[in-house]
């Protein structure tokens, strides 16, 4: 183990808000540039304390972020021949201690050095067994907790949680570790986390079998019991003290958690367990899932063996296995699952036994891999003497396309609420016996077993949906009238954009970070962690998401009181974490206004005194500005938003920059949706065309 942390060029560049090939640049113009310490000739690594005072020196940062030096005590921290992952359950536990017992560590943060190293070790398992019980605290597997680099460690920890709270915190560093190992881990997003467990009510248990880092059981309403399994050897460990982390702090011990490792296919750590949910995403396309060795296992529905190249039937009937009579399966899968040739007798099965209840296509982006839309299974364990056999299919990808590569384009809200309402409707009349809902052409309706049962049992929803009938003149009259408003009051441009003029010589103002303002009283920062909002319920307050301030629309989820985090008001700037999107201003009585902060968001509150809102936020919009800000580890770009300069003007300049960022930004929002609308108008008339309910030329 190493006594000083090393980074690599990528990391370097990293630190710096710059590419590799200036570290290189670097490397070769300054000779003062720290000699490398390790690594090989072609990857070397350098000492950190060296590249930071070097970096300083240059002026290529002022402070290196918080984040990155915990990442690298981390890393410190790592046996060589151990998982990259291990020093994190040491985060997590010292975190867990912070989280429910603040006390114990303020007073050993009072002791000296000495008797810190020997008393923090016992403090930490003491607290962690508390929660989760001994049984999985011993399972946690804590590396060295007594040495100088860790005791580093938790002064970093404490300090980065009191900056963003020791849930958000450990969110910052599982983001970062599933950004390095991409390949490794393909957690799901809390979109699609929140969708299902918001399909599943609220359960008084839940498992995933394939839980990775816990994003779906994160998504579960706190109070829930949660279980899981995964095959890698630390995850379920480090998903286990996530989860533990989001619990409220108050809540008694150990708490309803267990999770375990193990590949839940050949070595089921819960047999015999019938949860009243199970929600997963699980592994896809594997050939060596088990099938040889379990040609008898009591899971398979009427002995029909899973085929060899159908690895997510053998999950579907695992997790349907696994649920209580009349509890609900939700499973993620490849659309290839619901046609290919060799699973037909499993599908026929699933439907002939009333077990699958719905299918639904999901558009490209809403959860890895990214570029196929997946479908969405939902199954019930049917009680005896259930004759229930009807299969609701649901196109939400035909109700909500995204362009090509829609990562992050998708309006969950909308997405959301077609699935809920369609599903919900659907399955209340399948429990209760009333008649089913009407469907939606070209959306959803429901399909009897019988029309399903063919030499295929092809159950992809777009082959059972009729076409959508299309628009009708009189109602793409109303839309050409209101596109044709829309351009009118766009082609006015003196009116719809400030007035500008060139600058000779543009000086260069006075550069202050965002972290500066904060620490001279101008500005607030609020800054929210990754997970999943939790489930809505009695008593919660609206929680906004990025996705919301992406489509421009109010609150989507929910959250508890005691979960909630900052509310917003008039004034405030919100910028999603991610970068890439624009800063909002809250404006009164707007869809923002009074809600609670939710994922993977900053809330930045300005004293209008000092600093204007709207210039603010114009300044974040600007290319560019969060350039030297961001980090680049990956194809995620995330915003550190303490690190932004931003320029120092008086209130009364900032003032009238930011009336013209304003109509600036209402002049672009008017394109977005009039390019929408624009679309829509182009789609409708084609589809008339087509179907034969509109003509050229003249009205017949």
């Amino acid at each position: 183990m190493p006594d000083q942390p090393e980074v690599t060029a990528a990391e370097i560049a990293r630190l710096a808000g710059v590419g590799r090939a200036a570290v290189s640049n670097w490397r070769r113009r300054h000779p003062d540039f720290p000699e490398p310490v390790g690594g090989t000739e072609s990857s070397p690594t350098f000492r950190l304390d060296q590249v930071e005072g070097w970096l300083r020196g240059q002026g290529k940062i002022a402070e290196l972020p918080l984040i990155e030096r915990v990442r690298q005590r981390l890393e410190a921290l790592r046996d060589p021949d151990g998982h990259p992952a291990a020093p994190l359950a040491a985060a997590g536990a010292l975190l867990l201690l912070l989280h429910r017992a603040p006390a114990d560590w303020a007073e050993l943060a009072a002791r000296t050095e000495l008797r810190r190293a020997t008393a923090l070790p016992r403090a930490l398992r003491q607290r962690t067994a508390e929660a989760l019980g001994t049984a999985a605290t011993d399972r946690l597997a804590l590396p060295d907790l007594a040495g100088a680099t860790f005791l580093d460690l938790a002064g970093l920890l404490a300090a980065l949680a009191a900056e963003h709270g020791p849930a958000a915190a450990y969110e910052q560093l599982l983001t970062r570790h599933g950004e390095a190992n991409p390949r490794q881990l393909s957690p799901t997003p809390p979109e699609a986390a929140e969708l299902l467990a918001a399909l599943a009510g609220r359960p008084d248990s839940v498992l995933d079998p394939a839980c990775g880092l816990g994003a779906l059981l994160l998504a579960v309403d706190s109070a829930t019991v949660r279980l899981g399994q995964d095959r890698d050897p630390v995850h379920p460990s480090l998903a286990l003290l996530r989860l533990a982390l989001h619990a409220p702090a108050t809540a008694p011990g150990p708490l309803g958690l267990d999770l375990r490792p193990g590949d839940a296919l050949r070595a089921d750590a819960h047999p015999g367990l019938a949860a009243d949910a199970v929600l997963c995403q699980p592994p896809y396309n594997e050939r060596d899932w088990g099938h040889d060795e379990l040609q008898y296992d009591a899971r398979w529905l009427s002995g029909l063996v899973p085929p060899r190249g159908e690895s997510e039937l053998a999950w579907v009937l695992h997790c349907l296995a696994h649920t209580a009579t009349g509890g609900l399966t939700a499973l993620l899968l490849p659309p290839t699952v619901a046609s290919r040739r060799a699973g037909r007798r499993v599908r026929a099965e699933l439907v002939r036994s009333g077990a699958l209840r719905a299918v639904v296509a999901l558009p490209p982006g809403a959860a890895p891999p990214y570029g196929v839309p997946l479908h969405l299974w939902l199954l019930r364990r049917p009680a005896p003497g259930d004759g229930f056999r009807q299969v609701l299919m649901l196109d939400a990808a035909a109700a909500h396309p995204v362009a090509e590569g829609g990562r992050g384009r998708i309006e969950w809200p909308a997405l959301r609420r077609t699935v809920l309402d369609a599903w919900q409707a659907f399955d209340t009349a399948a429990r209760t016996g009333a008649a089913l809902p009407e469907g939606r052409p070209g959306v959803h309706r429901a399909v009897p077993a019988l029309d399903l049962l063919d030499d295929e049992t092809d159950l992809s929803p777009a082959r059972h949906l009729p076409a959508a009938p299309a628009e009708g003149a009189e109602s793409l009259g109303h839309l050409r009238l209101r596109l044709a408003e829309r351009y009118a009051a766009l082609a006015d441009l003196d009116t719809a954009l400030p007035a500008v003029a060139g600058v000779r010589a543009p000086g260069a103002p006075p550069l202050v970070t965002v972290g500066e303002l904060v620490r001279g009283g101008a500005l607030e920062v609020h800054s929210s962690g990754q997970g999943a909002p939790p489930a809505a319920g009695p008593g919660t307050v609206p929680l906004l998401t990025d996705q919301d301030l992406l489509a421009g629309t109010g609150p989507s989820a929910a959250a508890g009181p005691d979960q909630a985090g900052p509310r917003t008001r008039a004034g405030d700037v919100l910028v999603p974490a991610l970068g890439g999107e624009p800063a909002r201003v809250v404006r009164e009585g707007g869809p923002t206004a009074g809600a609670a902060l939710g994922p993977r968001l900053h809330l930045l509150r300005p004293d209008p005194e000092q600093l204007d809102p709207d210039f603010l936020a114009g300044l974040l919009r600007a290319t560019g500005s969060g350039r030297r800000a961001s980090s680049y580890a990956s194809t995620v770009t995330r915003l550190d938003i303490r690190r932004v300069e931003l320029p120092r003007l008086p209130i009364e300049r900032q003032r009238e920059l930011g009336a013209a960022f304003r109509r600036i930004d209402e002049f672009d929002e008017s394109v977005r949706q009039s390019a929408a609308l624009a679309r829509a108008l182009a789609q409708h008339l084609t589809d008339g065309l087509a179907a034969g309910t509109l003509a050229p030329g003249a009205a017949h």
